[in-house]
Order: C-alpha cells, then sequence, then structure tokens
C-alpha cells in the first residue's frame, strides 16, 4: 500500500511538471483602431476565472498554455479572441462596436445619435424601469434622470402623480410635461368626478415599454412648440424583432403595507389630556369637576360600553394589507417582411387604504411591415379596461384616514356586530359598507403609419393618431352612509374625450463628402380635442339593493356638456455635422390655438443649439484616459395655452330661474391673452474617460417665463363671475444646475457592477408682477423675488415658558422699514411673512446594478432638500383640544407645557380655547427626505441548465418599493400632500393624506 502511494505521488508530480512545462509567458499590446494603447482592457483565459488587465500603456503579461483561447474585451470595442500558438507575443488592435457607441435617442420626430446630441435629453431602458411592483408609470422613474422632480400626491392606487422638469414654470396653466406614446400625443387632462384628481398613466402598461426618452432644454422641445414648456417625455413601446419568434410570461405576486403610522393618544392617554386640558381653561373651579365633564362627554360616544374599556386604535380600522397579483404575457418575432409584437396583462390590486382597489387589463398590438423597398406600414395599439374602488378626496369626513382624528375611547362596533353609529365624526365604515364609488376607465390609444422612402436621402412619414379615453362613475350611497337625508342616492357620469391627431413630415439625410452632413425635418401636426361630458343624481330608492337610476323616486340633479379645441402647428428643423466634431442644430415651430382670440391666435418658438466634440481634437486624441469630452450649448423659446378651452372670451351660459330658462354671464372677456412664453438657455458638458468607464453630464440652464396666465379678481362693480378674468400678469425664472455620473466599476467575464448618479439643484423665483402687487392665495402668495406659491404665514415663536401662552413673531414694519420682531400672545396682532416653499432646492438620485453568473442585484435611493411642507392637520391633532376633541399626536402629549418654567414648543392644553391652532409657523415642517426607492434582486438560470429544460430564459426575482425613508417629519410622509392640491390652492398642504406603500413582490418570468 505505501508502494503504491509513492508511485501515485511520483504519477501526480510528473503530471503537474508536464503540465508547467506546457505553460509559458505570453506578452502584448492593447490598442484601439488609432493605434492608441488602451489601459484597463479585461483580459480572461476562455473558461476560467483567471485573468488580468491592461497597463496604462496598454501592455499585459499573463501565464497561459498552448491551445488555450484569450478573451480581449472593453467597453465600446467590439470582444476579441485569440488562440494561444506557439508565439510568446500577441497584439491585438480592438475595434468600435458601432451598436455600443452609437446609442440612438428618441427627439422630436425622429431619432439622433447620442455621441451627436446637442441637447439635454436623459434615455431611460426597460431594464431600468422593470420588476418595479406599482400601477404608475411615472413612479418607475422616480430618482432615475437628472432634474425631473416625480411626487406621488399620496398613497391611494388611483393617486395623481406630480411631474416637474426644471422647476414650475406656470401658475394656472398645465405644470405637466407633454407625453407622447410612440410619438402620437396622449391626453393627461384630468376627469375625476372629484376634486382628487386621477394619475392618466394609470392606462399604460409598465411591462409594454422600451424605453423613455425625457427632452428638458428648450432644444429638444421647441419642435413642440407650446407643448413642451414644461419638458417632453416620449415613450416608446416593444416592436418586433427579425427572427424566432419568443413567448414571454412574467407573474407575480406581492404585498404591501403603509411606509409609515402616526404615535397617537392611546385611550389612557387621551382621557389624561383631555382632563387636563379641560381643567386649564378655568371654567371648573376643582379637577374633580372638569373630570366630571370629561366622563359626561365621552360617555356619549361610547355606544352599549363602557368607554374606560375600550382602546380602539382608528388607525388600524383606516389602513389594509395591500395585495398585488400581476400577470403579462408577450410574443415578439416575424422575418424580413413583417415584425410583431403582441402583448396582454392583469392587474389586481388592493390598496393600502381600506375601500381603495384597482384592475386594469391591458393588450397591445405592435405591427410592423415592409410592403417593399420603398414602403412600410404600421401599426401600434394598446387598450386598457381599469376599474377603481374610489374613496372621497382627502378632505372629505368621510375619507378613512379621518377616522384617526376619532376619540380612542369610543367602539369601532356596538356589542351586537353593527357598526357604532355615534362617533365624534361620521364613523367611515358606515360609508364603507352603505356606499360605493366606481370608477371605470376605458383608453384605446394607437396609431397607423406609412413611412415612404423618396429616394437614398429622402423620407416622408405620415401618422394617424386617436386617443379615446371613456370614463364613467357610478355612485351609490345607502341611507345608512353618513349625511344621507334621503333613502339612498345614485349618481352616474359619463365622459368621454376624443383626440385625433396626424403628423405628416418629409425627412432628408445626406452626407456630403466625407465630411459634413445634413439632416433635414420639415413637418406638419393637426391635433383636434373633443369631450362630452353627462351626469345625474337620483335620490330615494325602495332599498339599498335598488342602485340605478331608473329605480330613484326623484331625478334631483342632472348635468351636461361639450367642448373642443384644435390646434395646427408647422415646424422645421435642420442639424449640420462636420467631421463628427461640430453640430450644429435649428428649429422653428408655429402653433396656432383655438384658446386664443384671433389677435394672438399663432405663436412662434425658436431654438437653436450648437456641439463640439473636444476630444476629437488633435491636441486630446492622444490623451487615452479621455474617452468623450463634449461641450453643449442650446437656446430656445416654448409656449404655454391656458387649461380651458375659451379663456379670451366673454362667455353666456344657460341658467334657470323660478322655473324658467335663461342666460347668464359666465366668463370676463380678455381678448389681449396671449401665450405664455418660457425662454431657456443651457450649457451642457459630457465627459467620459477609461473607455467611458466613468463618464457623465454637467448642465447649467436657465428658465425665464413671460406673460404668465392667472385668474386676477376684478372690482365687484364690473360684475365679473366666479374668479375673475385670466390674464397675463407677470414672470418668473428657474435657474439650476444638473450633474449626472455614471460608472462601470467592474466589467469582466463573470462581474458587472454600475453605478449611476444624479443631482440637481433648481432656484425658482418670481421676478415680476404687475405693480409689484402680491397675489395671495389662502396660505400661498406669489411675491416678486420669491419662489412660486411661498408660503405666507405668522411666524410661531413657541411657548412662554412661564405662562405656557403660544406666542407670535409681531414682524410689523418699523419707522425705518425693519421688521419689529418682539412677540404677542394675540395672534391677530402678528403681521404674516415669507416661512418657505414647496419647492425642493435640490433631488438627487443613486443606482447600482450588480451582475454576477446569473445573480442580479440593484436598487435606487432618491432625496430632496429644501421643501417645506405644511400639515392642515396639525391644528387639529396638535391644538391640546382647544380645536375640538380630535386624538393628538404622542409629540404634542409628551412635549405639552405643564409647568412654568418648561421650555417647550407644544403650549399648554386648554380645552376649546385657541392656544396656538391657527395657522403659522408652528404647522410648517421640513420635507427632507432620503428613500430607498426600489431594490431588486433576481437569478437567471444560465444557458447551458435551459437547453436542458428547452427554455431560452428564465428569471425568479424578489423587490421592495419604498422600504427605507430617512427624514425628520412628523407626519405620514414628506411626499404627501392634499389630492386638492392641483387646484392651486394650499399648495405645499398636507390633510390626512395617506402614505405611499412599502411593496414587496415575488416574481417569476420565463421566456420560451
Amino acid at each position: 500500500m505505501k508502494k503504491k502511494c509513492i508511485w501515485l505521488f511520483i504519477l501526480l508530480l510528473a503530471g503537474m511538471t508536464w503540465t508547467y512545462s506546457q505553460q509559458k509567458t505570453v506578452t502584448g499590446n492593447v490598442t484601439d483602431k488609432e493605434n492608441i494603447p488602451l489601459p484597463g482592457v479585461n483580459i480572461l483565459i476562455k473558461g476560467t476565472t483567471t485573468g488580468i488587465q491592461t497597463d496604462f500603456d496598454g501592455n499585459y503579461i499573463i501565464r497561459v498554455s498552448e491551445g488555450q483561447v484569450l478573451v480581449f474585451s472593453y467597453l465600446g470595442q467590439r470582444t476579441e479572441e485569440r488562440i494561444i500558438g506557439t508565439g510568446n507575443v500577441i497584439n491585438v488592435q480592438m475595434q468600435e462596436d458601432a451598436s455600443l457607441l452609437e446609442e440612438v435617442v428618441v427627439v422630436g420626430f425622429g431619432t439622433q445619435s447620442k455621441r451627436l446630441l446637442t441637447d439635454n435629453v436623459a434615455k431611460l431602458d426597460a431594464d431600468q424601469i422593470g420588476g418595479i411592483s406599482t400601477p404608475s408609470l411615472q413612479s418607475a422613474l422616480v430618482g432615475k434622470a437628472s432634474g425631473v422632480q416625480i411626487t406621488q400626491i399620496n398613497g391611494k392606487l388611483e393617486g395623481s402623480v406630480k411631474v416637474i422638469i426644471r422647476g414650475l414654470s406656470s401658475v394656472s396653466a398645465s405644470q405637466e410635461p407633454l407625453y407622447l406614446i410612440d410619438g402620437i400625443e396622449m391626453n393627461n387632462n384630468n376627469i375625476s368626478s372629484i376634486n382628487a384628481n386621477l394619475n392618466p398613466l394609470l392606462a399604460l402598461n409598465p411591462n409594454d415599454i422600451a424605453s423613455i426618452d425625457i427632452l428638458k432644454d428648450a432644444s429638444a422641445t421647441a419642435i413642440y412648440g407650446a407643448k413642451g414648456t414644461n419638458g417632453v417625455i416620449l415613450i416608446t413601446t416593444k416592436r418586433g424583432k427579425e427572427g424566432k419568434s419568443t413567448v414571454s410570461l412574467d407573474i407575480s405576486t406581492g404585498f404591501g403595507q403603509p411606509t409609515h403610522k402616526r404615535d397617537l393618544l392611546n385611550a389612557s392617554q387621551y382621557i389624561e389630556l383631555l382632563e387636563e386640558s379641560a381643567f386649564n381653561t378655568g371654567f371648573f373651579d376643582t379637577m374633580a369637576e372638569s373630570d366630571a365633564w370629561v366622563d359626561n362627554r365621552l360617555q356619549r360616544y361610547q355606544g352599549d360600553r363602557d368607554y374606560r374599556e375600550v382602546n380602539t386604535d382608528w388607525q388600524e380600522e383606516a389602513f389594509q394589507n395591500s395585495y398585488i397579483r400581476n400577470i403579462n404575457l408577450s410574443a415578439t418575432g416575424g422575418d424580413e417582411k413583417t415584425k410583431s409584437f403582441i402583448s396582454g396583462s392583469y392587474n389586481d390590486t388592493d390598496g393600502i387604504v381600506r375601500g381603495n382597489s384597482l384592475q386594469r387589463i391591458s393588450l397591445r398590438a405592435n405591427i410592423d411591415h415592409k410592403i417593399n423597398d420603398w414602403l412600410d406600414v404600421g401599426l401600434n395599439m394598446g387598450y386598457t379596461s381599469t376599474v377603481i374602488d374610489r374613496i372621497s378626496g382627502d378632505v372629505s369626513f368621510t375619507t378613512p384616514l379621518q377616522a384617526i382624528a376619532q376619540i380612542p375611547t369610543a367602539p369601532v362596533f356596538l356589542s351586537n356586530g353593527e357598526i357604532n353609529a355615534n362617533t365624534l365624526y361620521s364613523n367611515f365604515l358606515l360609508q364603507d359598507q352603505n356606499s360605493s364609488r366606481v370608477n371605470k376607465r376605458r383608453r384605446l390609444l394607437g396609431k397607423f403609419f406609412t413611412d415612404i422612402k423618396l429616394n437614398k436621402s429622402l423620407n416622408f412619414v405620415s401618422e394617424i393618431g386617436y386617443d379615446y379615453l371613456n370614463q364613467t362613475v357610478d355612485r351609490n350611497t345607502g341611507r345608512l352612509a353618513p349625511f344621507q337625508s334621503t333613502d339612498g342616492q345614485s349618481f352616474a357620469s359619463d365622459d368621454g374625450t376624443e383626440i385625433i391627431s396626424t403628423n405628416n413630415y418629409l425627412t432628408y439625410d445626406h452626407f456630403f463628402g466625407e465630411s459634413s452632413n445634413i439632416n433635414f425635418v420639415l413637418g406638419a401636426n393637426y391635433t383636434r380635442f373633443k369631450n362630452r361630458a353627462t351626469s345625474v343624481t337620483g335620490d330615494g330608492f325602495p332599498t339599498d339593493d335598488f342602485k340605478s337610476i331608473s329605480s330613484a323616486a326623484t331625478i334631483s340633479d342632472g348635468t351636461g356638456d361639450f367642448t373642443n379645441w384644435s390646434q395646427i402647428s408647422y415646424f422645421a428643423r435642420a442639424t449640420y455635422d462636420y467631421k463628427n466634431k461640430y453640430i450644429l442644430k435649428a428649429s422653428i415651430r408655429q402653433d396656432g390655438s383655438s384658446r386664443f382670440g384671433s389677435e394672438n391666435r399663432f405663436g412662434y418658438f425658436p431654438a437653436a443649439s450648437a456641439g463640439w466634440i473636444i476630444s476629437q481634437e488633435k491636441f486630446l486624441v492622444n490623451v487615452n484616459a479621455l474617452s468623450t469630452l463634449k461641450l453643449r450649448a442650446s437656446w430656445g423659446i416654448n409656449g404655454n395655452t391656458p387649461v380651458s378651452n375659451f379663456p379670451s372670451l366673454g362667455l353666456y351660459g344657460g341658467t334657470n330661474y323660478n322655473g324658467e330658462s335663461g342666460l347668464e354671464f359666465t366668463q370676463g372677456e380678455n381678448p389681449n391673452l396671449k401665450w405664455e412664453e418660457t425662454e431657456q438657455t443651457d450649457l451642457g458638458l459630457d465627459f467620459g474617460f477609461f473607455g467611458n468607464r466613468i463618464s457623465g453630464e454637467v448642465d447649467y440652464y436657465v428658465k425665464k417665463t413671460k406673460d404668465l396666465l392667472f385668474f386676477t379678481r376684478v372690482p365687484f362693480e364690473a360684475q365679473i363671475p366666479r374668479h375673475g378674468i385670466l390674464q397675463n400678469i407677470g414672470n418668473l425664472e428657474n435657474k439650476g444646475f444638473e450633474f449626472v455620473l455614471n460608472t462601470i466599476n467592474v466589467q469582466s467575464e463573470n462581474l458587472t457592477w454600475r453605478t449611476s448618479f444624479n443631482l440637481a439643484i433648481n432656484k425658482n423665483e418670481i421676478t415680476n408682477l404687475p405693480n409689484g402687487e402680491d397675489q395671495i392665495v389662502d396660505k400661498n402668495i406669489l411675491r416678486e423675488g420669491e419662489a412660486i406659491n411661498s408660503f405666507y404665514l405668522v411666524e410661531y415663536a413657541g411657548v412662554n415658558p412661564q405662562t405656557g401662552d403660544a406666542e407670535f413673531v409681531l414682524n410689523t414694519e418699523n419707522e425705518d422699514g425693519t421688521l419689529n420682531k418682539g412677540v404677542t400672545n394675540d395672534f391677530s396682532l402678528a403681521q404674516r411673512v415669507i416661512a418657505g416653499n414647496p419647492n425642493p432646492d435640490i433631488i438627487g438620485g443613486f443606482s447600482s446594478t450588480f451582475d454576477y453568473r446569473g445573480l442580479d442585484f440593484s436598487f435606487t435611493f432618491q432625496g430632496q432638500w429644501g421643501a417645506q411642507l405644511y400639515n392642515e392637520a396639525g391644528q387639529y391633532q396638535e391644538s391640546g383640544f382647544g380645536n375640538g376633541l380630535d386624538n393628538q399626536t404622542e409629540y404634542a402629549f409628551n412635549n405639552r407645557w405643564r409647568n412654568p418654567g418648561d421650555i417647550t414648543d407644544v403650549p399648554e392644553a386648554r380645552l376649546f380655547v385657541n392656544n396656538g391652532h391657527s395657522a403659522s409657523t408652528r404647522y410648517l415642517q421640513d420635507a427632507d427626505f432620503i428613500r430607498l426607492r426600489n431594490l431588486t434582486i433576481g437569478y437567471s438560470l444560465q444557458s447551458q441548465a435551459l437547453e436542458k429544460i428547452g427554455l431560452s430564459g428564465l428569471r425568479v426575482y424578489l423587490s421592495g418599493l419604498n422600504l427605507l425613508t430617512f427624514t425628520d417629519y412628523r407626519g405620514y410622509d414628506p411626499e404627501s400632500s392634499n389630492d386638492d392640491a392641483n387646484s392651486n390652492t394650499n399648495v405645499g398642504s398636507t390633510f390626512y393624506s395617506a402614505p405611499p406603500a412599502r411593496v414587496y413582490t415575488l416574481g417569476l418570468n420565463v421566456t420560451f
């Protein structure tokens, strides 16, 4: 046995010696096509994990054996392979990979190489927005594009999403970007039946999206004229590819919970504070008398139970676990003649707020067909049906989250299981169980196009787009629902909006010699919008089982309306490129809109930009570390139109008086009304180092908007109805800085690690108002030199440590013009001042992705700094019962003033006495936060295993949304705001607004 082991050892040693003797040292140098050394090229022995990188001069040295294969890979270059022969030197000259270098972005009426782009365009691909479980497409973009602020108004599934690109450019005209789906304008007008707006992009299935291009500067957006002042978001859906047909199935399920819950008082804390508050008023001579009053008062709400034995957490009743179910099925394929992409999806989601749910079915068919060498035709069509169980708006007493104002000593149900109707405010469960509001939305959106190749350089494209959005609302209110004075009520409405648009344009693209290239686009656009809306209300039903209007005893109300507008536009754009180094671009668009009178019906919107690829110059060609250096500059003008259709006209409408029909004056005339105009200048620098392993952008911009559209009040004697006259009243300015840094930290055969960081700073300022006069709307103000919608509030000074009185800064004007910073406990003596604004100074995002042998991991952080949020509900929740018996926050309970000498910002609790609960900066808080927006981990089966089971792809993944939030804000969420905020009143305020959901999703994707 011993001899056998010795011989075995000798054989192994000989084998190792033989193997080692076959290895040799190979050296070489790696260059690009210009023979410039490439540092950091990855060199791997194929089939192993052994490898090295070239040094700064492109040299390498490696131990290999004959017959092995070296794999050379470098970002932006085609991968090369070399077989080890008898030689010891292998030099490699790598060639550019055009598919990587010539990344294409979508621009207005065409595409362009990103390398030659002179505009500021942020591009997001499908893999950057996939795997995020949210019914809102905008939410998938959060933190991904510099200068793009995306805010979920609240945690309701259908809740509006605010998208602001480079700051607000308007006061009362549209503040939303223009959305185009495959080049066709999408209607994003709100047609909600209540003040709480609906998200218009709910109709889009995120799984159908191939890419999203966000146009930010005027050079990019001016081709869309008056529609591009707030930026343009171009959404491109997936298309078929030539080759073998593939089918992809994605199934996911998940659950969600509120990201945050408020710390409110339990029953014992509530009773303690209420007894203390009652005694502090001085209405009672002894504590026993005040306690007796409290005891008597709380018995009103106890139902058939003793309130001392009740401890209700009303917050738990309002919230529920959210459940999400998603199925997406798509098929793609084609030949050289016809290519198609067909998909279908189903989403079923229960929201985190009780009574809120959403079901969506979507279908899509994109077909491209090549009839002959000069004619291509195609069809892009999507249909979506969405059913939403809606709840009341934030300001409604019947919305579930206002339940947190209820007294914790009041039971939810009586002993017999019936709902307790004797609560402080209406028990929202009476609304939940005895009423419904079902919103059904059906959307057909698509286009038919032809692409005619007139000659080698000239193409003609004709597109007909159609967007039909129909919404029906059925609201049934049973006889036991809160505030119901009749035997039930039903409301039914039907709202149909139709947009027909055409684009017809010529594209000329031609090379002159070897150095010059010109691209020219000339075309026209026509858009026609039609809307028809009707509603009817019926009262009195035999039982709650009868819900259709035909069963009503009385038709108590009905409305009907129809409207339309149209716009015709002509546009041209020319781009000149010389030696792939010097780029010039100019465009002009003329818009004519029916929303203006004949004097100002047409607007003209020019733009120009230039680019210089400095890295192509001879004096930088030999700088090995530098891959890209491009200087960009752009200028342009965009416009904006009023939201309403006939704002320049004096209007009359039908009415009735004492049963007789008649006319009434409904709108004042302003024939001088004209377009808002936003002039934007942008200076940018694109850079890349080490084969673009490190790349990024730096931009500085100035946006100046003049002739702001704003409703102004006029003297009563003018007899102008309602809100006054829409006028052009002033100017505002946005200045900003954007920074983007993308890095490829590791790029090897088995491991890829990429990061992306973006940061944007924006300063908004009103620069001119008529006669310099302030425009005040509730708690917001427009004032020269201040940010748009700044908060205008009395300044809270804290609490007098000796008396417990709330105090306020006087801020009256002294004789020398300074402000008197003395304090008073009389709120009426204090003057309001600018106290902050709802617009963040800084927004940012950080994303990272890892891929290792089929395992992928990615996450995104987002953040904002410098904004404030006003808590309207705080005037009730932290009033010490001075403003009613609403339940209070633990912050107010723990920090209240109790004894002389206490230092705090929460005044003494005094029942039904105003001790600091008037609107002031006491309820204004910083809304700074950093949020782990999403995180995804997945595993894809490798090709060898896939072949065995007959699949081309299989991936399982786990994702999380809104996992962590770091903030000092004490409310539900620093982003959530009143869902009536789009009315331009109480901008930046929150009122029982639901937080977003924290969602966990498990999914499986199979491709075969």
